[in-house]
């Protein structure tokens, strides 16, 4: 369960990376929309590489 705690936020990025170009490449629509979901992928990128490593 570790493994997955430490990289949660790039688990994060890369699904809504997906998610978003699978919206732009398919519809085409909802233009300003659909780039949330980049902008929530870099967040969720950004987090994971300045996120604190926590010692036990």
């Amino acid at each position: 369960m570790r493994l997955i705690g430490d990289f949660i936020f790039l688990i994060i990025f890369f699904f809504l990376l997906l998610a978003w170009l699978f919206a732009w490449a398919a519809f085409h629509v909802a233009g300003g929309a659909i780039h949330l979901l980049l902008i929530l992928a870099v967040i969720a990128l950004v987090a994971h590489l300045f996120r604190r490593r926590r010692t036990v």
